[in-house]
């Protein structure tokens, strides 16, 4: 790897791939440095997009090829079971927009291919980020004892953010939910409707969503995980025996699906959040190093919009650059000056802080509310959501603007 690179994306996921592909369409070339051996697009089941995300997709111009990979979604809603078995519908909702689920997979294939030949470079794990004391450009140490002096950082480095220890942001926190998540392949095709439900039975929350006529994703939250069985978390097949266990008081098919289910597509996890009020408060920028994605704003999956807001993110740092160092300058990257970026990048954390705290404010309510015992608790959360987010659906209106 070239150790002057001008502009390098730490972590090859959904956010560093669309930022790379985003400073490509705008003439600023750069490098993504991915620990893998290879893409990470086995890992993660996959990624549900609202309208906002499709206008990021949109600017990145491969919505077209996604969606053929994926059926549109116009409703939600949520049932619940008493102990008798009797079904009640509590909530529907008719969506306007476009809404789709994603296979992690496609997004991940569709965002590299689109990529320049060589921009992803793999086995590249960066250890440590300092500034060089006499031009105050950024430092990376790789784990094989190599230097990278790059004018321009951005951490797309997820949970566990390199880039986000040096700028010196608070630790992700967790809730004590854990989400089991899956995919199931039905051969002959499955049997249901093009919605988004979330079944309740005995305080277990199971939610399917097809993706294609033959695909179904689904996850489940967990409120207790063994901790004398390690392995668990790493185990397929011991979450499938979890799971099982979980959903068998829920209908017929709920536990079959989870039967059925891709071994490979099992995950089970901590729900890890950046804190909203470290959010509003936090450095997500020093110089030229800058976070986008989890690595800034991880946040819980209860409004599903993780991934769209890291998409968000690309589109609006590719475009603050651009302006400010100059749309399709050079792709060696000549005009890009340390004033210019320091000027883009505080540009960009300004447009998208309010944003984020937003969207990490309302994550942070449901999900106090969905894992809280405290009958206090949860109507303080359903007081600051009824008073803050009285449109509980506003936050898919959101448009990041062309690119």
């Amino acid at each position: 790897m070239d150790e002057d690179s001008e502009v390098v994306i730490i972590g090859a996921g959904i956010c560093g791939l669309a930022t790379a592909l985003a400073l490509h369409k705008k003439g600023i070339k750069s490098v993504v440095m991915e620990r893998s051996e290879s893409l990470r697009n086995v890992s993660g089941a996959a990624i549900i997009i609202q309208q906002n995300g499709w206008r990021a997709l949109h600017q990145l111009g491969i919505d077209e090829i996604l969606r053929q990979t994926a059926l549109p979604i116009y409703r939600y809603r949520t049932i619940s079971f008493d102990d008798r078995g009797r079904q009640k519908e509590t909530s529907l909702i008719h969506w306007e927009g476009e809404w789709r689920c994603l296979r992690r997979k496609n997004l991940i294939d569709t965002l590299y291919a689109a990529l320049p030949r060589g921009t992803v470079k793999f086995n590249c794990q960066v250890e440590s980020i300092k500034l060089d004391p006499y031009s105050t450009k950024p430092v990376l140490r790789s784990v094989n004892g190599s230097f990278i002096r790059p004018k321009v950082v951005i951490g797309c480095d997820g949970n566990n953010s390199i880039t986000a220890d040096f700028l010196n942001l608070k630790p992700t926190k967790m809730f004590s939910l854990c989400p089991v998540r899956g995919l199931t392949t039905y051969p002959n095709g499955h049997p249901y409707d093009n919605e988004f439900i979330r079944l309740i039975k005995d305080n277990i929350v199971v939610a399917r969503i097809p993706i294609d006529d033959n695909l179904v994703y689904w996850f489940c939250f967990l409120t207790y995980v063994p901790k004398a069985n390690e392995k668990i978390w790493k185990d397929p097949e011991l979450i499938r025996q979890l799971t099982i266990e979980m959903v068998r008081n829920h209908p017929q098919e709920i536990q079959e699906m989870v039967e059925n289910a891709d071994i490979k597509s099992l995950s089970l996890t901590h729900l890890r959040y950046r804190a909203p009020w470290d959010l509003l408060t936090g450095t997500c920028c020093k110089g030229t190093v800058a976070v986008a994605g989890d690595a800034m704003h991880a946040m819980g999956p209860f409004l599903g919009q993780g991934g769209a807001a890291a998409l968000e993110d690309a589109i609006v740092l590719a475009r603050i650059m651009a302006q400010r160092l100059g749309s399709n300058s050079d792709e060696s990257g000549s005009k890009i000056t340390v004033h210019g970026v320091e000027d883009a990048l505080n540009l960009y954390v300004k447009e998208r802080r309010m944003r984020v705290v937003l969207l990490s404010l309302q994550t942070y309510l449901i999900g106090t509310l969905s894992s809280t015992s405290s009958r206090i608790k949860k109507m303080i959360c359903v007081m600051l959501l009824i008073l803050l987010f009285y449109d509980q659906n506003s936050h898919m209106y959101y448009d990041c603007g062309n690119l």
